[in-house]
């Protein structure tokens, strides 16, 4: 099992900047896949962007030139540096992960995302 715990979210005004953790538990989080999704309410959970465990990125058109999913392996670390925010991307932002070789997907607490003036 994969606990995961995110931080950094909070207020930012139009055209700011947040950088977005997710820290993983265990010993195998290189092999993982690891994705930030956003929610907002009443609306479905979309993918944000994405990253193997090989490093392979993926990014929504929204965030594309934006966003930038990087993780750290010695520290179990995902992040989302997210530039030029928009109040549309106002949303709970989630940490996922897709461990190799288990069936199961994991999800963090979520946390907040504001941009707004």
């Amino acid at each position: 099992q994969v606990q995961l715990v995110e931080s950094g979210g909070g207020l930012v005004q139009p055209g700011g900047s947040l950088r977005l953790s997710c820290a993983a538990s265990g010993s195998t989080f290189s092999t993982h896949a690891m994705g930030w999704y956003r929610q907002a309410p009443g609306k479905q959970r979309e993918l944000v962007a994405a990253i193997t465990g090989g490093g392979r990125t993926n990014y929504a058109d929204s965030v594309k030139g934006r966003f930038t999913i990087s993780r750290d392996n010695a520290k179990n670390t995902v992040y989302l540096q997210m530039n030029s925010l928009k109040p549309e991307d106002t949303d709970v932002y989630y940490c996922a992960a897709a461990p190799y070789g288990d069936p199961n997907d994991y999800w963090g607490q979520g946390t907040q995302v504001t941009v707004s003036s």
